[in-house]
């Protein structure tokens, strides 16, 4: 949409052609969404029937120190060769990836490997005792892969 209004000569208050932002805005006023090609990918499917490990954070993603809080979240990516799935472990207090695995399908043991590797990596650096890391909350969201027995 937004193409089409710079090849027409459309342009915004100031003069200049319209901002995407612009046109998302008010296409998201209107109900309207463009088309994407290809199949969507849905990555999160929750489980309702099994039990979720209680919100300790309540939507406030924000540490004082280092392994206070880890997120993870899964992600895809197509490529010529199929979708590439991540699930990658965050620290909220750096922002920095800890923990991180890629696989060609979206298998519990997805994120449950990123958040190995990140407790792996932290044994290493001496900041783990036996895999462990007293005081830090890993946070998820309701996904299948998250609240499987695994």
């Amino acid at each position: 949409m937004c193409a089409q209004l710079r090849r027409d000569g459309i342009t915004g208050l100031s003069g200049h052609s319209v901002a995407l932002c612009t046109v998302e805005r008010l296409m998201r006023l209107l109900g309207l969404r463009g088309v994407r090609r290809g199949q969507s990918v849905i990555t999160t499917h929750t489980d309702r029937q099994s039990q979720r490990a209680p919100d300790l954070v309540d939507r406030d993603f924000t540490a004082q120190r280092p392994n206070q809080l880890w997120v993870v979240d899964m992600t895809y990516l197509p490529t010529w060769s199929g979708m590439v799935f991540t699930a990658f472990v965050s620290d909220v207090y750096s922002r920095r990836i800890v923990g991180w695995r890629c696989a060609a399908r979206m298998p519990t043991e997805l994120p449950l490997d990123a958040l190995e590797m990140a407790l792996w990596i932290r044994e290493r650096a001496g900041q783990a005792t036996d895999g462990r890391l007293d005081g830090l909350i890993h946070h998820s969201d309701a996904g299948s892969q998250y609240t499987a027995i695994r």
